[in-house]
């Protein structure tokens, strides 16, 4: 395949797959890491692609982009974090999720666990688990929004704000090394910073193309949740800041762990 061959793989397999790792780009095209870099640089150069750390997306796709859509980015990573997390939780423990593509991917993971009490914000997430294997779902009233079907806003705080729970499970949408954990919709933050403060133990799930990214918003400081579940280590600031606050990071592939 030569090189303006590959320019055009390139960017149908990130109009299939929204965001794709440098690794992953170069098995799929078999060629090196050198060549896949070689090839994306004019790419990024002329606004085509987008780059961040380790991985390329689309620049629509900058930012939160529609809940189907984002189901769709990385599923494989995000799905592998959510079995690693499921096996974390026994029958009739109470869970707390907020409304994210992991976390959806979560609730999926859960099917197969009995009597779970299950409290969220995401209709996504209640429809998956409500009426089975004798779970009890709560979902927080209030409208919904369009983009992601899930409730937020005053009445949704206040609803999960009577809830203590086993698990407390946070999907974000950016992770600053510097300023913490981040999103890009206020309404968004507000609701998982409730989340967090309701499980005896909380948990973060992210896949690694969020490491580097600013968001608008802060939703917490690392020292306020206890473990990160994600793809591949973060990089170097990162994994320095968490280890720093004392949370634990579980790499889902090939289950390593790193404990602060």
């Amino acid at each position: 395949m030569n090189h303006s061959k590959r320019h055009g793989e390139i960017l149908r397999l990130l109009q299939e797959e929204g965001t794709i790792t440098i690794a992953a780009l170069a098995e799929k095209l078999g060629v090196s890491l050198e060549t896949v870099r070689r090839d994306v640089k004019p790419l990024t150069n002329d606004g085509s692609v987008l780059k961040m750390h380790g991985a390329i997306s689309l620049p629509s796709l900058a930012g939160e982009a529609p809940f189907e859509r984002r189901m769709r980015e990385n599923a494989e990573a995000k799905r592998a974090i959510a079995r690693l997390v499921a096996t974390t939780i026994q029958d009739g423990d109470s869970v707390m999720l907020d409304t994210g593509t992991t976390t959806s991917f979560l609730a999926r993971e859960l099917l197969g666990h009995r009597r779970l009490t299950v409290i969220t914000n995401s209709s996504d997430i209640a429809r998956t688990l409500a009426t089975v294997n004798g779970n009890k779902v709560y979902m927080a009233g209030g409208e919904l929004r369009s983009d992601s079907g899930a409730a937020f806003g005053a009445s949704a705080i206040e609803f999960v704000s009577r809830f203590t729970v086993t698990h407390s499970v946070l999907s974000v949408g950016a992770v600053d090394a510097a300023i913490g954990i981040m999103d890009y919709n206020l309404d968004e933050a507000e609701f998982a910073r409730m989340v967090l403060t309701r499980g005896a133990r909380t948990v973060v799930v992210t896949d690694h193309t969020k490491f580097g990214r600013h968001g608008l918003v802060k939703v917490c400081d690392f020292k306020d949740f206890q473990e990160l579940y994600t793809d591949h280590l973060p990089p170097r600031d990162v994994a320095a800041a968490l280890e720093e606050a004392g949370v634990r990071v579980i790499v889902a592939n090939g289950l390593r762990e790193a404990a602060a």
